[in-house]
């Protein structure tokens, strides 16, 4: 892949909180926040928070070559494939007999498409297939730093839908909204370099790119069902290789996060200790506080 790859690994952990709101409603359950049912900790799926890592890539690089968004509801994905294979020429509805112009497709995929280079994707299907990409970038589940509880409460709008209920007087409609109070959430995350040089070509700018959008990620992201959330706390583990200095979880055991003594239940972000290990960093290992 490209020389610019990155030549490092990382690891990074996010805080974020959502106030009055539903940060990542489940539609098996009546779009109500998802929490873990054994011990009522908030969920925020990973998928949701690439979501809007991408959404906010496609704002800030609107049209620039390179940062086209895949995953997307513009069109089908399988559209999107076979123009790779219009764009490089080769032949088309072959699939399963030439791997040698797969792979200059997924090439071609991975150059031009900011989520594939940096997640990865499936683009196995349909009759001009792209193959399958491991992305770089992982995150896992975000999940709250307590309980949250989950408040269902009735709203009405002053507008009714039908001409019916209109011509009968019906002057209002109810219905319900989820939410929660108040959740701090930690979020876990891995960039492999490895995978970066030898599969996507995801680079140093595009590394850049990563931070920006987890940082801003919510800025652009406003509804009323989400109510206020906000990036708190981005760290960054940079190691000295590719392959890595120390595991991950021995990384992410150096910031512990604890609600202060005397608070129930917490509010806000202030209602919150963050200790952050520094003096035992392993060996080889540079901590980074983006913000």
């Amino acid at each position: 892949m490209e020389n610019n790859a990155i030549k490092n690994r990382y690891e990074f952990v996010m805080l974020f909180d959502v106030e009055n709101g539903n940060p990542n409603g489940d539609p098996d359950a009546g779009n109500m926040p998802r929490t873990d049912p054994e011990t009522s900790f908030g969920i925020v799926t990973d998928v949701c928070l690439k979501r809007k890592i991408r959404n906010f890539v496609e704002l800030y690089k609107e049209g620039e070559s390179g940062y086209n968004i895949l995953v997307k509801a513009d069109r089908s994905l399988n559209s999107k494939f076979t123009e790779a294979y219009d764009k490089l020429d080769l032949e088309k509805k072959q699939k399963g007999k030439n791997t040698d112009d797969v792979k200059k497709a997924q090439e071609y995929i991975c150059a031009n498409y900011f989520d594939v280079r940096t997640f990865g994707a499936v683009m196995s299907t349909g009759d001009d297939p792209c193959g399958i990409v491991r992305g770089p970038v992982q995150i896992n589940f975000a999940k709250s730093i307590d309980p949250v509880y989950v408040q269902d409460i009735t709203v009405t709008r002053q507008a009714v839908t039908t001409d019916k209920d209109f011509n009968e007087k019906k002057q209002s409609e109810m219905g319900k909204k989820s939410f929660i109070s108040y959740g701090l959430y930690r979020a876990e995350g891995y960039v492999s370099a490895m995978l970066a040089q030898k599969v996507t070509g995801f680079s140093e700018e595009d590394l850049e790119l990563l931070w920006t959008s987890i940082i801003n990620m919510f800025e652009n992201d406003r509804s009323a069902a989400r109510g206020k959330m906000c990036l708190r706390k981005l760290f960054v583990f940079k190691h000295d290789s590719a392959l890595g200095n120390a595991p991950a979880h021995v990384l992410f055991d150096k910031i512990k996060v604890t609600r202060k003594e005397g608070i129930d239940p917490p509010r806000k972000f202030e209602d919150y200790e963050i200790v952050v290990d520094s003096g035992s960093i392993p060996s080889g290992v540079e901590l980074i506080e983006k913000i």
